[in-house]
């Protein structure tokens, strides 16, 4: 717990000073105070944890789930030749030249309101880093340990199981953990540009009403998942790399 100490301090001295601020400006309808975002959201507790909260969480672990399996199939694909790597890696960095919000709107004309058209988005803006950090962790596999175990008759499965996933692991998890707070931004746009339920919905709903506090609220709720998931992909990965301690 004492390694959290600074971050726990700094936070409070932050909120302190919004909390200062927002006070002296005295305009709740843009910059609402800490206080008023805690009172909104227990105010309505209820359609934000039961309504709103589990819509945008199933489209985090659905977008998440897909661009995980999409990300780690084509860097394994561009790892194995590099006729592959030439063709997909340059098609991999144009889908992060589009802009988004622009392609959102097409999205919910394609899929409807429901939760594809969000989950279409949120993949999208997520598949790139599980791609390229996996991709490059399969890369920097020693080539020393790599003739070391062909050495000992090693096949090409067991160099790929043994030595290549495992030194690539590291890579994913940090790219899982960042894949996590913008798979809820993907998310909540989507919300934003259409649809029934969700947080980015229930923001953009409480802007068209001039209620600060009312759009703040899902915007301090979906912070506090992503740190919350991100805590929690953490504890796997220092489960599943066990060996990283030990070294």
């Amino acid at each position: 717990m004492n390694k959290y100490k600074p971050a726990i301090i700094l936070g409070m001295l932050l909120l302190i000073f919004w909390e200062a601020l927002a006070r002296f400006i005295n305009a709740m309808y843009i910059l609402p105070s800490p206080s008023a975002i805690v009172l909104k959201i227990w105010q309505l507790k209820e359609p934000l944890f039961m309504v709103h909260l589990p819509a945008t969480l199933l489209v985090t672990i659905m977008g998440i789930f897909i661009a995980v399996l999409l990300g780690v199939l084509l860097a394994i694909l561009m790892s194995i030749n590099d006729k592959i790597q030439n063709a997909l890696y340059p098609l991999v960095i144009a889908t992060q030249t589009i802009p988004i919000t622009a392609l959102a709107p097409l999205f919910v004309l394609w899929f409807g309101y429901g939760i594809w058209s969000k989950v279409v988005v949120t993949v999208l803006i997520t598949f790139f880093p599980i791609t390229i950090s996996f991709y490059d962790g399969l890369r920097s596999t020693k080539r020393e340990m790599e003739e070391l175990l062909l050495t000992y008759g090693a096949t090409k499965k067991q160099l790929f199981f043994k030595l290549k996933i495992p030194s690539a692991l590291p890579s994913f998890f940090t790219a899982l953990k960042m894949s996590i707070p913008l798979s809820l931004i993907g998310a909540a746009i989507g919300e934003w540009l259409g649809a029934q339920s969700g947080l980015g919905y229930f923001s953009k709903r409480m802007m068209t009403q001039l209620d600060g506090a009312g759009v703040f609220a899902p915007i301090v709720i979906l912070s506090l998942l992503a740190i919350v998931l991100v805590f929690v992909v953490n504890i796997i990965e220092n489960k599943v790399i066990n060996w990283r301690n030990e070294i």
